[in-house]
């Protein structure tokens, strides 16, 4: 049995009494009732049990984020990402689910109150979604989306194919990102693009949606699908505008400019890169904290492999490693709180972060030889959802793109 680690200090300058309260309830509940289930249904790439969902609802965790009054935490991407820490050292799928809410998604409609009201349901965890964004040929270039939402009367009618929809059959609503007019002669590739909402029941799809699932080799916890649209009717009402939770004005004209979809996405991205980063954290973390116990139980040439000085000092270069990363994150999320622009900043800790996990993970799996190998350790889980971290939310190399795009602008010729 895994025992319960001591809660890291959060980092100076950073830390407040209620953080660490905050921090200390979020590793109780990962420990307590989130890693049996993952230890249960991880190895049969089970699905998030509904009983564990409205546990984390009752936690807040679907609404950190989301400002007091519309029955949210009220707290900002420091706590988010905190929390994600601590929920992704016991099954990361569990700070993935949560990223579905926080009134980030599903709720910027043009109507005030159904906005309120969308709000107030994501932060109860009622209003749980999943985000179509990338296609079977559209990755890491989302201005070259197809999918095509067709204005009908008081109805959008969207076609196309969406790939990698994580929860999309057990979500309450699916946010696509797709294409609604063609950009005009001299626009941006991303004019004309934005997101609208398919309402849906959990565990159905509506009319005209079919979906089939991908078989990856880790994320377990919810499914991942590949969704097929054949003339999908919403209401006009669905579409979703860039307006941030708990902001309950009308729009107005210029928030619904050409670009505006897309470069909301874009937004979101940013604080999505950071709590990346922190997920990447809390499996590095869980595979540095197993590997101290499994260093003093296992034994061979008559001692514990923990006296061996390389295997002390891989882990030490391990543990050192995480600490830098969290760091780093913290104080990113520390930007964003504080209304700082950090596109470079969120690029750069989501690539050391998750790179640096994938690392550190694989580094775990070596010290546990033969045994990190095999579903009975933790390890294997904290390599394979790490691999992916590298992966989405734009893979490494569109981060380094990012980073290097903003120091070294380019010459007319490139």
């Amino acid at each position: 049995m895994l025992r319960m680690p001591p809660v890291p200090e959060v980092s100076a300058p950073y830390r407040t009494d209620q953080r660490a309260e905050i921090q200390s309830e979020a590793r109780r509940f990962a420990f307590e009732e989130v890693m049996p289930v993952a230890d249960e249904e991880d190895p049969r790439k089970g699905e998030i049990p509904g009983l564990l969902l409205e546990k984390i609802a009752k936690q807040g965790y679907f609404g950190i984020t989301v400002p007091s009054d519309h029955g949210g935490m009220g707290l900002g991407a420091f706590e988010y990402c905190m929390i994600s820490e601590e929920l992704s050292r016991a099954w990361m799928s569990v700070a993935s689910i949560i990223v579905r809410a926080q009134g980030a998604m599903g709720v910027n409609v043009a109507d005030p109150d159904r906005r309120r009201e969308l709000i107030e349901k994501s932060a109860r965890g009622e209003w749980v979604g999943a985000a179509a964004l990338s296609e079977p040929d559209v990755g890491s270039d989302l201005a070259g989306v197809q999918t095509r939402a067709v204005r009908d009367g008081d109805e959008f009618v969207i076609t196309g194919n969406k790939r990698w929809c994580g929860n999309a059959l057990a979500a309450d609503f699916i946010q696509v990102f797709c294409r609604l007019e063609d950009p005009k002669p001299g626009q941006s590739r991303a004019a004309g693009l934005g997101s609208i909402l398919v309402e849906k029941s959990r565990g159905a799809f509506p009319p005209g949606l079919t979906g089939t699932p991908i078989d990856k080799i880790g994320y377990h916890g919810f499914r991942t699908w590949n969704l097929e649209f054949d003339k999908v009717r919403v209401p006009v009402g669905n579409r979703v505008f860039p307006k941030p939770a708990g902001d309950s004005t009308p729009l107005t004209e210029t928030e619904a400019a050409s670009t505006a979809g897309f470069k909301a996405v874009e937004a979101e991205l940013n604080t999505a890169r950071v709590q990346t980063a922190a997920r990447a954290v809390g499996l590095a973390r869980g595979a540095v904290e197993d590997c101290i116990i499994y260093l003093q139980e296992r034994e061979q040439f008559g001692r514990p492999i923990g006296d061996f000085q390389y295997l002390r000092f891989t882990l030490a270069e391990m543990s050192a490693k995480v600490e830098q990363a969290r760091a780093f994150y913290q104080r990113v999320a520390h930007l964003i709180d504080i209304g700082q622009p950090c596109e470079r900043e969120a690029a750069m800790v989501k690539l050391l972060a998750t790179e640096m996990a994938v690392e550190v993970t694989n580094d775990a799996m070596q010290l546990h030889g033969g045994n990190g190998y095999t579903t009975e350790r933790r390890v294997e889980r904290y390599w394979r959802d790490a691999r992916l971290t590298t992966i989405f939310e734009g893979t490494s190399e569109i981060q380094r793109k990012i980073i290097a795009d903003r120091l070294l602008p380019k010459s007319p010729l490139g």
